[in-house]
């Protein structure tokens, strides 16, 4: 194996925690479906199940970093990858909401911690040159768990059937909890094949064991290349349990703290992991039912996948700081279009309409015969006062299948259109940006402080999309995402610098001059 395949390999095993945060990302949305109305969760609890990960990923994220600049990033990957795979066998056996939950919990302990220690970790192995495509991996491993975990949902779906003995509507959700063990203990197995990252080996005073690692993953040459580098920027004598988080608003890290900052909020707050989380049910909305919603999350994993190839191709010939302007302004149009689409929609049931309904309360929608709402706030709240929360939520796809009149292919563009921008933007570039912002021995600090609150945006997004469908309707919920998208533009505009193409050292140098 030479040098580069051999760096590649690596990182990609490394990378193999976003696989598994896309995997469990994504099976929830199927999941919801069926085990919400098996616990008969309202919003709030539903919105907790999906959320709660997240709100454990914050705790992990902010120490993990710093854990491992003590005690290596190797070794707490390697626990991630346990914890992953208690997760999935405790979601599969959960007996209520509350064992759910906490299940779910496990997995966001695991995910937060691989999602910081991943780009950090291949940040220190790669070389400028290929820093940006490695770094990138992470995301790409990412929208592969998404697009298994659709693809995963479909094929459950689609045998789960009146006739089907073996998958019914009361066990699917577990066997689709339950199929995440393999991926992690692939995962668990894989990881003690890689290297402790030299960076870390230097810093903690190991000299002659980074430059073993560097020169088996570089070769003799490019090895005492990075040595060189290293030594001339690395405060290797620095107590780095002295750092605290105070630290990081010295005035010299001001700007790239801001940065960052700007980055990690707005990556979250566009609404991305709301438009994963739910996708099925955000599709339901439109009202193409129920196996269309399935499907069409399988297609919005495939493109996530395609132009993720798309930003690791150009992310170190273009660079960060015109994928993120351009990602950001698409994702901008994008999300307003499907304001747009949402508010042009009208929704009516008709007595032929409601006698195809397959479910025996259906009758109970008969005074709502002939009704025109054209708003699906009022709709919703009507139906479910006639059914009931439980009733609604199994058959609110054949319900909005049967009443919904609007233009759902413009909403298919306006999801596909931002899942494929942020894809080649906001989802990679961020992760390499904060591997290339921080100096060495802030690195593990600054990281997890960042994504702690990425985390923090990101569940609470999370938490509040139903209630904000719920309560504020389809459209303005989507207008909010894309005027938030809109204002971050024009602040990355402003402020975001340009990294590719230089060595970490290099960076530090150049960046903590400013501000």
């Amino acid at each position: 194996m030479n040098n580069k395949t051999y760096t590649l390999f690596i990182s990609f095993i490394v990378a193999l925690g976003g696989f598994l945060f896309g995997f469990d990302a994504g099976i929830i949305s199927g999941v919801m479906s069926f085990a919400g109305p098996e616990f008969n969760l309202n919003e709030i609890q539903s919105g907790w199940v999906v959320s709660s990960p997240s709100f454990a990923a914050m705790i992990a994220m902010l120490f993990s970093g710093r854990l491992s600049d003590k005690i290596g990033r190797k070794k707490i990957l390697i626990f991630v990858a346990f914890l992953y795979a208690i997760s999935a066998l405790l979601s599969a056996i959960a007996i209520s909401y509350e064992m759910l939950y906490i299940a779910r919990i496990i997995g966001g302990l695991a995910f937060g911690a691989a999602l910081v220690l991943a780009p950090m970790y291949i940040a220190e192995i790669s070389t400028a040159e290929n820093r940006g495509k490695l770094v990138s991996l992470q995301q790409l491993n990412i929208v592969f768990g998404f697009f298994a975990a659709f693809l995963s949902n479909y094929v459950f779906n689609k045998y789960n059937t009146s006739e089907s003995t073996f998958l019914t509507d009361e066990n699917v959700w577990r066997w689709m909890l339950g199929v995440e063990l393999l991926p992690a203990l692939l995962y668990f197995i894989l990881l003690f094949f890689v290297p402790k990252s030299p960076r870390w080996l230097y810093l903690n005073g190991k000299q002659n064991e980074a430059k073993e690692v560097l020169n088996k993953i570089h070769g003799i040459e490019r090895g005492n290349e990075e040595i060189i580098s290293i030594e001339k920027n690395s405060n290797a004598d620095e107590n780095l349990s002295k750092l605290k988080i105070k630290d990081l608003l010295r005035k010299s890290l001001r700007f790239i703290l801001v940065v960052g900052l700007v980055v990690g909020v707005l990556q979250q707050i566009t609404g991305i992991n709301a438009v994963y989380f739910y996708a099925t049910s955000i599709f339901k909305q439109t009202g193409i039912g129920t196996d269309a919603a399935f499907s069409s999350g399988v297609l919005l994993s495939t493109i996530s996948v395609v132009f993720t190839f798309v930003a690791i191709y150009l992310i170190d010939r273009m660079g960060r700081r015109p994928l993120l302007l351009i990602g950001t302004a698409g994702i901008a149009v994008s999300l307003l279009l499907c304001a747009y689409g949402f508010n042009q929609a009208t929704y009516q049931l008709t007595k032929d309409k409601i006698n195809q309904l397959e479910f025996s309360e259906a009758e109970k929608l008969l005074p709502l015969v002939d009704k025109v709402y054209t708003n699906d706030l009022d709709f919703k709240n009507d139906i479910k006062s006639a059914l009931g929360n439980k009733i609604y939520s199994k058959n609110d796809g054949a319900i909005l299948e049967a009443a919904t009149n609007i233009n759902a292919n413009l909403i298919l563009i306006g999801i596909l259109g931002f899942i494929a921008c942020f894809a080649f933007s906001l989802g990679p570039v961020m992760w390499v940006l904060l591997s290339e912002l921080y100096p060495l021995k802030y690195r593990g600090l600054a990281i997890g402080v960042i994504a702690f609150i990425n985390s923090l945006i990101s569940s609470l997004v999370q938490l509040v999309f139903p209630w904000e469908l719920s309560n504020f309707g389809n459209a303005l919920t989507f207008f909010i995402f894309g005027s938030i998208a809109f204002v971050g533009f024009f602040i990355m505009l402003k402020i975001l610098p340009e990294t590719k193409g230089k060595s970490l050292e290099e960076l530090e140098m150049e960046l903590i001059t400013k501000g």
